[in-house]
């Protein structure tokens, strides 16, 4: 575990919940140090927005991925993880046998944004091991509802980190001069009362006709059917987008489309939407697939990916109600096929 103490964060986790599972939350949250550095640094720290590779789905590896990867598996060695999944390994990381955790992780989410000096992140999910003393993948395998703790650290104008244990969403902001994680929010709520959407919305033409109902009556703004104007709001950074909707309010998605390969969506499922979404709902937001509760769903793979929808529960569940609309007529009229009675 990396030598700082973080005794403030110790403090609030050692109110709130277990000794071991405190410990771990703690050794994340020191192992994102260098990185945050490295990240700070920018191009003062020559080549990490360099292509170095790619991972096991076939996405581009920068060599701050690399790097990223190896801090928290270093980091994470002797602080209670049985296993762990990451992003840019091709199979499971066994590091400490019999311990009482396993860690799924993205070491480096929206890494393609590090040469443009937009905020990145790490997101973690953390789970009950075996019992057994060698994790297998099929324990890695399981619905959302297991996880317990998930949480992401984002490297912005502020790094903070934002974690759950079942009992709320917080938000532990790094203090520079000290090295410090320090809890400044305490159970965070999202907003309901908000008028942002975010999607990229160059995909519109892939969409399946759901979605775009819901974007085209947002876009109508005060004219059409929502009787009020909106504004789209599109980082291409899962953290910052997610950071965001926990701060403002609103509704992000990144759904299945036509393409090929994206019948699934993009973002991974155990290591992206899971985290996401429990932290989501821990304040008070919903996380689906557009129909089904995204933690109530089990990965098909290690890297499997799943379409995600979360945030204001206002929001999430008219989305939701689009695709139920849809799904009770095989051929839409032209009266449900714009949009309801009751959108």
């Amino acid at each position: 575990m990396a030598q700082t103490e973080q005794t403030e964060l110790a403090t609030f986790l050692g109110r709130t919940t277990s000794p071991d599972l405190a410990r771990l939350l703690i050794a994340i949250a020191a192992a994102s140090l260098p990185v945050a550095r490295l990240i700070g640094r920018g191009p003062l720290t020559q080549g990490l927005g360099e292509t170095v590779g790619s991972n096991s789905d076939g996405d581009t590896q920068k060599a701050l991925d690399v790097l990223a990867n190896h801090q928290f598996i270093d980091g994470l060695k002797g602080c209670g993880v049985a296993a762990i999944v990451s992003e840019e390994s091709d199979a499971i990381v066994l590091l400490d046998a019999g311990a009482p955790f396993l860690v799924a992780i993205d070491p480096l989410d929206g890494s393609s944004n590090i040469d443009i000096n937009v905020s990145i992140g790490t997101i973690f999910s953390i789970s009950d091991a075996p019992d057994g003393p060698v994790p297998t993948v099929a324990d890695f395998l399981r619905p959302g509802t297991t996880q317990r703790a998930a949480g992401f650290i984002i490297y912005g104008p502020q790094t903070s980190m934002l974690f759950t244990t079942g009992a709320g969403t917080h938000v532990a902001t790094l203090d520079r001069d000290r090295g410090v994680f320090v809890v400044v929010q305490q159970s965070v709520s999202i907003p309901e009362a908000s008028s942002e959407f975010a999607i990229n919305a160059s995909n519109y033409r892939h969409w399946h006709a759901p979605v775009k109902t819901y974007i085209d009556d947002c876009i109508e703004g005060a004219d059409g059917p929502r009787g009020k104007n909106f504004n789209m709001r599109w980082i291409a950074s899962l953290v910052a987008d997610a950071y965001r909707i926990l701060v403002r309010g609103g509704v992000f998605l990144y759904p299945a489309d036509t393409r090929k390969g994206y019948e699934r969506g993009r973002l991974r499922h155990l290591y992206e939407a899971n985290p996401i979404a429990f932290i989501i709902e821990q304040a008070n937001g919903q996380a689906t697939d557009g129909v089904n509760r995204i933690l109530d769903l089990t990965p098909s793979a290690l890297h499997g990916r799943v379409p995600l929808i979360f945030g204001s529960q206002d929001k999430v569940a008219r989305i939701r109600r689009y695709h139920l609309e849809a799904e009770k007529t095989a051929e839409q009229s032209p009266l449900f096929g714009k949009r309801g009675l009751l959108r």
